[in-house]
């Protein structure tokens, strides 16, 4: 069951009408009609994956009850890590002190918080661990390109925390769905800069270890493959979309999140929607939406939730979960 969650973003708020100011051909009218993004939070000096991951988590903590020392696992689901090695969540684990907690990263972009959920439901059924804190985090402003307006208007900086202890009373998770293309990678990728095409000074200067986007396939993929998640899931569980108390899907775009919702059969009113302030945070967007959906009362004891995600890879996923 979820027995804590907490957020954490940078302090610097970007708004749509500064883009302009660093030459960007753009304007607050165009980013929201195509996306629904008026404001993201971008990393200051200072400021790195760890230490918000690391607020993050206090938070997270703090609304469990839950010290470091009760922490058997840490999960941080992330693909802007601050260093490729170690793990952020070694980083984490130092930061919070949780020295027997045993931690690793999972990659699956957008959806890695999700694919954590689902690693450390597994990893309690199998009577590994009782405590588990699972993260989302980016630091995305760090590697998209800021000259090409189709990407970095979308994405913001941010971590959520969960903490997941073992079920109890009829709550937690009823069902998981996870699915991959790697096919599909090329469609949403960091080019070059890894081990494949080692950093070299030319590619940095064409901006090929950037985040690279073919924004209409993306989309298009995107809807059909949640949508496919959330008819699996429901199914799983052996419920419907009338018994859906609330809807949290990846905040990656209003458009996604409302095409999702249609065909998911689940009305506007029953999903939770904060991209217009965070933009598309990858792995920390559901995370981060759940906690402030708890703070708001609209997830409370009884609430049935279901989450869905897509990312890049191609991957995505759902589960339903009672509160």
């Amino acid at each position: 069951m979820v027995a804590g969650t907490g957020y954490a973003v940078p302090k610097r708020v970007f708004r749509n009408d500064e883009f302009a100011s660093i030459g960007i051909d753009t304007d607050d009218a165009w980013i929201r009609e195509r996306t629904g993004i008026r404001e993201r939070h971008i990393a200051g000096p200072g400021e790195t994956l760890t230490s918000i991951c690391t607020e993050a988590a206090h938070n997270a903590m703090a609304a469990a009850g839950v010290s470091a020392a009760e922490l058997d696992m840490i999960i941080v689901g992330t693909c802007s890590p601050d260093r490729l090695l170690p793990s952020a969540s070694v980083e984490l684990q130092a930061a919070l002190g949780a020295s027997r907690a045993v931690a690793f990263d999972v990659g699956a972009a957008c959806s890695g918080w999700l694919y954590g959920m689902q690693v450390a439901e597994a990893m309690m059924a199998a009577g590994s661990v009782e405590t588990v804190l699972v993260v989302g985090a980016e630091l995305l402003s760090r590697i998209v390109n800021w000259k090409d307006r189709n990407t970095c208007v979308l994405f913001g900086d941010g971590a959520g925390a969960t903490i997941v202890k073992r079920s109890t009373k009829q709550r937690g998770i009823l069902a998981s769905y996870m699915r991959s293309d790697g096919t599909l990678a090329d469609l949403l990728d960091r080019p070059k800069g890894g081990a494949a095409y080692p950093m070299t000074a030319e590619i940095l200067a064409e901006g090929s270890h950037l985040v690279h986007m073919r924004g209409r396939e993306v989309f298009k993929n995107a809807v059909r493959s949640m949508a496919d998640a959330c008819d699996r899931a429901l199914d799983l569980a052996k419920l419907s979309s009338s018994d859906i108390d609330l809807l949290i899907p990846h905040q990656a775009n209003v458009r996604i999140i409302e095409a999702t919702a249609k065909h998911a059969n689940v009305p506007m009113e029953k999903v939770f929607v904060n991209v217009d302030r965070f933009g598309n945070t990858s792995a920390a967007s559901i995370p981060i939406a759940l906690d402030e959906a708890i703070a708001q009362g609209r997830v409370k004891d009884g609430t049935i939730v279901m989450f869905v995600a897509f990312g890049a890879g191609f991957t995505w996923g759902s589960m339903v979960v009672r509160f």
